[in-house]
């Protein structure tokens, strides 16, 4: 496979089990990848409708797995002005599991907040390829994704 650069404003080609295809967009600076409400079993050649999709999560990726190849850049698309300010994240501090901090990924400003301001927003973290495949495939089957179960523990509810 041949390496490709992270670039913004590209759009990955994500097959889900040779079943179908999903779709993300490389996000300001790559400091987030925009996934999108949009399955197909074709491949999809107008990027274009990508724009008027729901978004379904932002998330960090490893590098590698764009750099790598793991998922191609198909095409580019620019980034609609809703995505340009990427979302405020939550960090749980592992030794102490009842305090917070919430993170700002355009400024990495972080500030201590209680679990209740935190409550609806994504973890800061960095996601790996089959992880985001199984939360994707997870989503359109409807079913809880193991990867966010201790998300449902602390907040009681679930996420796309």
């Amino acid at each position: 496979m041949k390496r490709q650069k992270i670039t913004e404003g590209s759009i990955l080609e994500i097959n889900i089990e040779g079943k179908y295809y999903v779709y993300a967009q490389i996000l300001v600076n790559g400091l987030g990848y925009a996934f999108f409400d949009f399955k197909s079993k074709e491949k999809l050649t107008d990027f274009n409708l990508l724009l008027n999709c729901k978004v379904l999560f932002i998330l960090m990726v490893y590098d590698d797995i764009i750099t790598k190849s793991a998922w191609l850049k198909v095409g580019k698309i620019p980034i609609r002005e809703d995505l340009l300010i990427q979302p405020m994240k939550f960090i749980q501090d592992v030794l102490n599991p009842n305090d917070f901090e919430l993170y700002n990924p355009n400024t990495g400003e972080i500030t201590p907040v209680t679990k209740k301001e935190i409550s609806g927003l994504e973890r800061a973290s960095v996601w790996d390829k089959n992880h985001v495949e199984d939360r994707i495939r997870d989503f359109y089957n409807k079913k809880p994704c193991a990867w966010l179960e201790e998300d449902r523990e602390l907040f009681g509810r679930d996420l796309p």
